[in-house]
């Protein structure tokens, strides 16, 4: 565990809380469900703790719900839900997939009861399918903002790009396509020569402009005035860096609380200094609009 001491953006560092339960899902390019495999020490009651020592540190960080599947098991995720104050945003990455023991209507009113609290719920929808989704239909009815989520996957099927980006502008849900993270670097983080990807939507799409920090980084687009993010970042999420007082800092963007309960600080398993935490040295958000067209 490195000796530097914290520094994080105003507000905190982004919360990701991997839900106690599986989904049934195999999606390849997932590095979490080797995780679900035993599901020994899982434990709701300690992701409850670990949300109140955050809330406590940083009142107004963002939360966002992960897994596995969060709606695998509405009565958990109300249940942890209900533990975060409306001081913070809040989001779900999910699958929004098809349950055998639970209707479409179950789905759509747990999000009318959270309405309030829910900030975006992003769900996957991939070119090439890896689950039984519930249809665009049901999606376009969630009565909280939604933003559809698509890893471009290796050699993805280009040809059916247009085809995707029609199909969710008949319901005009914004669209962020991603970059598969277990294979960014510092080097291509910003890397257009060689990104096909971004050359892809540009071929397609109008390009508007680039946003950017140190960690990660969005290309914007509009698709017949659809709203569209290619978003590429780092697979870890501490940056050591020199500050302008000659210290030496972890710059924590993301915090996890894994399915146990512990509190990590980044996605390598390095288990997050809590008192030191305490302690953190907060810096404006570096998160900057780059170039726009």
């Amino acid at each position: 565990m490195s000796n530097n001491p914290y520094k994080t953006r105003e507000g905190g560092a982004t919360v990701t809380i991997f839900v106690p339960y599986d989904c049934q899902n195999n999606c390849p390019f997932c590095i979490n469900k080797e995780e679900y495999g035993d599901m020994t020490g899982f434990s709701e009651e300690k992701i409850i703790e670990s949300i109140h020592t955050m809330h406590e540190i940083t009142p107004k960080c963002d939360f966002v719900f992960t897994g596995g599947e969060p709606f695998a098991n509405l009565e958990s995720l109300q249940r942890m839900i209900d533990q975060i104050p409306n001081t913070h945003r809040l989001f779900i990455n999910t699958t929004f997939p098809v349950f055998a023991d639970r209707t479409p209507q179950d789905m759509l009113d747990f999000c009318e009861h959270n309405k309030d609290k829910i900030t975006c719920i992003n769900i996957s929808r991939h070119l090439v399918h890896y689950v039984e989704e519930s249809p665009d239909e049901l999606v376009a009815q969630i009565p909280v903002p939604v933003r559809i989520n698509c890893v471009l996957y290796k050699n993805y099927p280009r040809e059916r790009l247009i085809e995707y980006l029609d199909r969710f502008n008949k319901y005009r849900i914004p669209i962020q396509f991603r970059f598969d993270y277990t294979d960014t670097t510092p080097e291509n983080l910003y890397d257009r020569e060689h990104d096909m990807i971004y050359k892809d939507l540009c071929e397609f799409c109008h390009y508007t402009g680039l946003d950017g920090c140190r960690m990660r980084c969005g290309f914007h687009y509009d698709y017949k005035d659809l709203e569209l993010t290619y978003h590429k970042t780092l697979p870890y999420s501490t940056i050591v860096e020199e500050g302008d007082d000659g210290v030496t800092y972890d710059i924590l963007y993301d915090i996890l609380i894994k399915q146990n309960g512990d509190i990590h600080g980044d996605w390598d398993g390095k288990i997050l200094d809590v008192d030191k935490y305490r302690q953190v040295t907060y810096e404006p958000y570096d998160l900057r609009w780059i170039e726009r067209v």
